[in-house]
């Protein structure tokens, strides 16, 4: 992949240049406040790079998941604050993606300059099923700019027009960031330290079927909490109560357990559950074994003596890759699981293990918590990008920036 100052050697140099930057700013709001400014900040590094080589600095980004048209509540105005709080300069914001406003904010650029475009996904183009649509809005966005930069990893998985259509139709490159994510996931699938742990968690055993089965053949010890962990256990035969529970999964499960022991590859899963009446905070709730949750109880979290545990199997670690939260960490009752693996991979990256956090929910827990980023060894941006990259699918938007 072309970096920056390859692109710059391209074009002989930013300076006097419009680059269109394709950046991941999809950050959780609580109304109009940013509750975690994480990929804010992460995108800050190429910003500025291009900035003060004297670009003209077009960034686009999504934030939520709005259906092809403006909504509100999905607008990129609180972002543009904040990018301008970071950067220390003003953002100039543009209520639309592409059109009249957009080309004369453009054109009103100086050298160093930058521009932040109202949300992708307010444009039907930018998700289009067919790729006609796709090319036709990636050509207006393409003509606002002499160059593209991609930087936004939580993306690289979806052939989108801003990711994919963009990129074949201008001289492009990887962001620092995208390279920086790409050479830590490289590393995870190819040539880790050992021993190499993974820990899985959050909802669903179904997001993470693919990389499950990718990482039999890597990893030397999964440690499966959150929600998946039910249907893991209902493949051992045990009652899960009203659990979160994938019952089409289950035999897919009992052979990644079959097949881990044929392996050699540790699956360590839960010896104790808390389980509540109701998903709430101000449910009652208690500690019972894996086995032995009662029918008309749901679980929440990994139980004390299972986070004891998977803190033990964490500690000869070379290697940690952890993706998923072990509870609903967002409630106070069962945030302990999450907060010991939390600890024990800040306790990893004190004493030298290579630690990654797989974005998302896991991202979001760390910060919570209070951890800063460099306490531990990268915090990726892109969870679902992670996961299908670790998998060895081969993701669009990495994909198009490779010639």
């Amino acid at each position: 992949m072309r970096t920056i100052e390859q692109l710059s050697e391209q074009l002989g140099g930013l300076s006097g240049r419009t680059v269109l930057v394709r950046s991941d700013l999809n950050v959780p709001l609580d109304g109009s406040s940013i509750t975690d400014d994480g990929r804010v900040r992460a995108s800050v590094p190429t910003i500025t790079e291009l900035a003060e080589a004297g670009a003209r600095v077009v960034v686009t980004a999504h934030l939520g998941r709005p259906k092809g048209a403006p909504e509100a509540r999905y607008s990129l105005a609180p972002v543009a604050q904040r990018l301008s709080e970071l950067l220390g300069k003003e953002v100039t914001f543009v209520e639309e993606t592409v059109g009249e406003r957009a080309t004369s904010a453009v054109r009103a650029m100086s050298d160093g300059d930058v521009v932040l475009l109202e949300n992708l996904r307010f444009h039907p183009g930018e998700t289009a099923k067919t790729d006609e649509e796709r090319a036709d809005f990636a050509r207006q966005l393409a003509g606002l700019a002499d160059a593209f930069v991609s930087d936004g990893f939580g993306v690289v998985h979806r052939a989108q027009a801003s990711v994919y259509d963009v990129a074949r139709l201008l001289p492009h490159a990887a962001g620092g960031l995208v390279r920086s994510e790409v050479e830590v996931m490289r590393q995870l699938r190819e040539d880790p330290q050992r021993p190499y742990v993974v820990i899985l968690g959050g909802a669903k055993v179904s997001d993470k079927l693919g990389v499950i089965e990718s990482l039999l053949s890597v990893a030397d010890r999964l440690l499966v909490g959150g929600g998946m962990v039910f249907t893991f256990l209902r493949a051992q035969g045990h009652e899960v109560g009203t659990s979160l529970l994938e019952e089409d999964q289950v035999d897919t499960v009992r052979g990644y357990l079959e097949a881990a022991a044929e392996r050699g590859v540790e699956i360590v899963l839960p010896t104790d559950i808390v389980v509540a009446d109701a998903f709430s905070a101000e449910a009652r709730h208690e500690v019972v074994p894996a086995d032995g949750i009662p029918a008309d109880m749901m679980g929440l979290d990994i139980g004390p003596d299972s986070a004891a545990f998977f803190v033990d199997q964490l500690a000869d670690a070379r290697t940690v890759f952890w993706n998923g939260p072990m509870g609903a960490f967002e409630m106070a009752p069962y945030a302990a699981g999450t907060r010991a693996v939390a600890e024990a991979l800040v306790q990893r990256t004190r004493d030298g293990a290579m630690t990654v956090v797989g974005g998302g929910d896991s991202a979001a827990a760390v910060r919570e918590f209070g951890y800063a980023d460099d306490d531990f060894g990268h915090i990726s941006t892109g969870g679902g990008a992670s996961l299908e990259y670790l998998e060895g699918k081969d993701l669009p938007g990495l994909q198009v920036l490779e010639d």
